[in-house]
């Protein structure tokens, strides 16, 4: 394939996953639809489990990745205070549970990573892409409704972005 044809290709892949995520809305105080997904260790995690919880959902591509890596250290490297506000973080990307598992061996991550290899969760949290799950992180309240929805994230500070968005007075 030429290199014309090659970036009329991509350019195309990329307006159709546009277009996708074009047809799909989350609105602010509309329930958080239920999932059940394994997590890194075969353990089945569902959001309804954590009803009466404060609950950041996380959709990232892909792990070992350059922004992934550090979206997930800052999580890490601030999670007792997430733990401390009564915050649970799940992590979602295509990836299987060993990828998942060693990912989070690698970088000693203390929550979840949950495989969602078939899409189903991503689609229905709107965070479906082409090939990889796009960026976005779902801030669901204690009722299980969502709170927040984070689209700009800053994957060198993106625990504060989850802590100012569900304590700060700008909601």
């Amino acid at each position: 394939m030429s290199t014309s044809k090659m970036v009329i290709f991509c350019i195309l892949l990329i307006l159709i996953n546009v277009l996708h995520s074009e047809n799909c809305e989350i609105e602010i105080g509309q329930i958080a639809p239920d999932f059940a997904l394994k997590n890194q260790n075969g353990k089945i995690e569902s959001l309804s489990k954590y009803k009466g919880h404060k609950v950041a959902i996380y959709f990232y591509p892909k792990n070992n990745t350059r922004g992934c890596t550090k979206e997930a250290c800052n999580i890490r490297d601030n999670f007792e205070i997430l733990n401390q506000k009564k915050i649970k973080v799940f992590g979602i990307s295509y990836d299987n549970q060993k990828k998942h598992k060693d990912f989070i061996k690698e970088y000693n991550l203390q929550f979840d990573l949950l495989s969602d290899s078939d899409k189903t969760v991503s689609k229905l949290y709107c965070a479906d892409g082409w090939f990889l799950p796009k960026r976005i992180t779902y801030l669901v309240d204690e009722g299980g409704y969502f709170y927040k929805i984070i689209k700009d994230i800053d994957v060198d500070n993106h625990a504060q972005q989850i802590l100012e968005g569900f304590f700060s007075s700008k909601h």
